[in-house]
């Protein structure tokens, strides 16, 4: 019997994932700098500045001079509590991700398989060893994997880069990415790729049903009169 994953798995708060990576960077490196910390989180170095500042007042980070021009991050006992929490909420998630998307992409894929369908994938990180994972369970092959470069050598198969699509046979391409999914999109399409040969990793969440508007409750007094 297989087992299906929860329907809709719970983004992690883009806010706590900062925060983990914040705490993770403080730990393994106390002498890491402002400027190393922006780096590392791809941020610009006010944010860093004013990031570090919010964990040194909720007190998972307290500040040290090591030196008069030097400053010290050090992370406290609360911090290595709160980075424990995170990571376990963190590795939560992921798990159920992984477990969405498997399903997602098995069943897409048997169809694929039953219909004879030439499968290409996109991206050649993480989330391509998943998508070819599962085109191998299927009993298929990619025919090609590209990236936005080429050159290189991913699952023994080359990576080509994304323009080449045009030179390969294909029906659909798996977008590889379990983020920025519509950025990558864009992109594929700007490239040439079209929409409807798009797969992406993760199901689109279904649009919340509008609210019918109920018509305003108009009073009326005994004399006839509207209030």
């Amino acid at each position: 019997m297989t087992d299906h994953p929860k329907a809709n798995v719970k983004a992690m708060d883009v806010e706590a994932h900062r925060d983990l990576r914040l705490l993770e960077a403080v730990h393994e490196d106390s002498r890491v700098t402002q400027r190393g910390l922006a780096s590392k989180l791809g941020i610009a170095l006010g944010l860093a500045n004013v990031y570090l500042k919010r964990m040194i007042h909720k007190g998972y980070i307290k500040c040290v001079n090591v030196q008069s021009n030097r400053i010290s991050y050090l992370i406290t006992p609360r911090g290595i509590s709160e980075k424990a929490r995170l990571t376990y909420e963190f590795i939560d998630y992921s798990l159920n991700l992984y477990g969405e998307v498997r399903h997602h992409l098995r069943e897409a894929m048997q169809d694929c398989a039953a219909a004879g369908k030439r499968v290409a994938i996109f991206g050649s990180g993480e989330a391509a060893e998943l998508a070819y994972l599962s085109l191998k369970e299927s009993g298929m092959e990619p025919v090609a994997i590209f990236d936005h470069q080429g050159g290189r050598v991913f699952l023994g198969m080359p990576v080509r880069p994304i323009q080449d699509h045009v030179n390969v046979d294909h029906d659909l391409m798996i977008v590889a990415t379990l983020d920025r999914s519509r950025e990558v999109s864009a992109e594929l399409s700007r490239a040439g790729v079209p929409k409807d040969k798009q797969f992406p990793l993760r199901k689109d969440p279904e649009p919340a049903p509008k609210r019918a508007r109920s018509a305003p409750v108009r009073s009326r007094s005994t004399n006839g009169k509207h209030f």
